[in-house]
């Protein structure tokens, strides 16, 4: 992926090049001069566009609070288009967001990251919480973006990042891509639905989820869950939940879990008056690789939307 769209922005200053040089208007050893001078651009551009804030191609590390965030940045800027980032679910690195984003940087600038304890980012120094994350969200940001907007695509834990992260950056997130994100109130609808006195597999889901939400995951991230969901304004929004009932296999459980999933969806349209909800029919819960169609078209409609 990094070697396409470099590969890409070095070929449209080639084709300078050849023009130049078939056109010929002056003696060959002026042509010579020229294309050394030309190559000498090329050299430079390209450092640049592996180095240069927001121009970075490829992956790098950045220095936030005293750790590494592992960031990725594919396709080239585009006037008045918002820089798409990616957010990918618990226990995931970017590079499951990876074939989004090579899609996707087909037009437009797209980035990704790995949070603290994901992929190639450094563990956290203890628990975090949601404003925790929220922080290191901004020091990407800063760096991959500038002052400039935003779209943000968030997967599962990613998407409940994106949408509690909005409302209270209204200047810079310009609209959200919400794929099976985990519901503002998760916690609440499994113990509501699975009973403390529960047995078997039910038992187990909940315990799982219980550990998970009280910091025990990779990310040490406490989720406290929170039925309020703050609107972000009337910026475009697309909310897509799983249409294949995997929570369905839970045995005696499985009904009411995926009910309570959807409700968490609707829900999120409260986080702007442009929601739209939708269902990816042939989907479970990782949207953008059982459907990537589904995902990109999603995508590039709030991008557009956006830069409108």
């Amino acid at each position: 992926m990094p070697r396409t769209v470099r590969a890409t922005a070095l070929t449209a200053l080639c084709c300078t090049v050849a023009v130049t040089a078939l056109t010929g208007c002056g003696p060959l050893s002026d042509v010579r001069s020229g294309l050394d001078e030309v190559r000498t651009d090329l050299e430079t551009a390209a450092e640049d566009v592996m180095t240069d804030g927001e121009l970075f191609t490829g992956t790098k590390t950045l220095e936030v609070g005293g750790g590494s965030v592992n960031v990725s940045c594919s396709g080239l800027p585009a006037d008045d288009r918002p820089v798409v980032v990616l957010m990918a679910g618990m226990g995931d690195g970017l590079d499951t967001m990876a074939d989004l984003q090579e899609t996707l940087s087909d037009g437009d600038r797209v980035c990704s990251y790995d949070r603290f304890g994901e992929g190639a980012s450094d563990q956290p120094e203890g628990p975090q919480s949601i404003a925790d994350v929220g922080e290191t969200l901004t020091a990407v940001l800063d760096d991959i973006a500038g002052d400039g907007p935003v779209v943000l695509v968030g997967h599962s834990l990613g998407g409940l990042i994106a949408a509690r992260y909005a409302p209270d950056h209204q200047d810079r997130v310009a609209g959200l891509v919400l794929l099976d994100a985990t519901s503002p109130t998760m916690l609440d609808d499994i113990t509501g639905v699975i009973p403390e006195t529960a047995t078997g597999p039910g038992a187990e889901v909940r315990a799982q989820n219980l550990a998970v939400f009280e910091g025990e995951n990779p990310e040490q991230i406490v989720i406290e869950s929170n039925p309020e969901v703050r609107s972000a304004g009337d910026i475009p929004t697309e909310i897509i939940q799983h249409g294949v009932q995997y929570l369905g296999e839970i045995p005696e459980y499985g009904a009411d879990l995926e009910r309570v999933w959807a409700e968490g969806q609707e829900k999120w349209s409260g986080v702007s008056g442009l929601s739209e909800l939708s269902t990816a029919e042939e989907s479970g819960h990782y949207i953008h690789v059982d459907q990537p169609g589904i995902a990109v078209e999603a995508v590039r409609r709030v991008t557009d939307q956006a830069a409108a």
